[in-house]
């Protein structure tokens, strides 16, 4: 698990410009969307060329969350990172920063693929919603349905959790923001290469994007306990 360190500088900056260190004191089950990001074989299982090991030590606080959520009537969305298909628009942008490695990564995530498939310790339950994305954000543009999904639902608030914290994660979390969503990004639900890049994050989550929890937070913010 990622050794979790938001300087004291960020924090005090935070509350400074918000008076306290988070914004929301409570949620409102019903509206509010877990999101779990790239969870996937080819980021969390052993040997593939996206495998982070630390994702496997946030999975059973993602299956928590999802537990809460459920109970209280919330919603749980599994996203899923796809390889672009055969008519769809290019992203050579990807190709020029990944080169090779992510070309292998990229033949692992298309449907069919073992490698696309959710990693098999995910709570997954009949009822949650599976949303396939072809970019870092999963509400960019062109990337997947999932604002729509979520405004079908009347769904105003989510809980960003998965992997990469610093990519998709954190990409996904500040469009979100900017679509007038109410962020919570989970601490310790999420999975970075390094605890600096992970920290990194969280840093400027907090200052501009999101509240900033632990699991145990928001499991309690759901169960009306904060």
């Amino acid at each position: 698990m990622h050794k979790i360190n938001i300087p004291d500088t960020i924090v005090a900056r935070a509350v400074a410009r918000r008076g306290s260190v988070c914004v929301y004191d409570s949620l409102e089950p019903t509206r509010t969307a877990l999101l779990v990001v790239d969870l996937q074989n080819g980021f969390v299982a052993p040997g593939y060329p996206g495998e982070l090991p630390v994702a496997r030590e946030i999975v059973c606080n993602v299956n928590r969350l999802a537990a809460a959520l459920r109970d209280a009537g919330g919603h749980v969305f599994w996203i899923k990172h796809t390889q672009i298909g055969p008519g769809e628009p290019a992203w050579d942008r990807f190709v020029e920063f990944a080169s090779d490695w992510g070309q292998g990564l990229g033949r692992t995530l298309v449907p069919g693929h073992a490698g696309h498939e959710l990693y098999p310790e995910l709570d997954f339950r009949e009822g949650d919603d599976v949303v396939l994305k072809t970019r870092f954000s999963a509400f960019i543009q062109g990337s997947s349905d999932l604002h729509e999904r979520l405004q079908a639902r009347g769904i105003d608030t989510i809980i960003v959790t998965g992997t990469v914290t610093n990519v998709c994660c954190e990409s996904t979390a500040r469009d979100a923001m900017m679509l007038n969503y109410k962020v919570h990004f989970v601490a310790d639900a999420n999975a970075a290469r390094t605890d600096e890049e992970h920290n990194a994050a969280l840093s400027n989550m907090m200052l501009w994007f999101s509240d900033v929890r632990t699991t145990d937070e928001l499991i309690n913010l759901v169960q009306h306990r904060m």
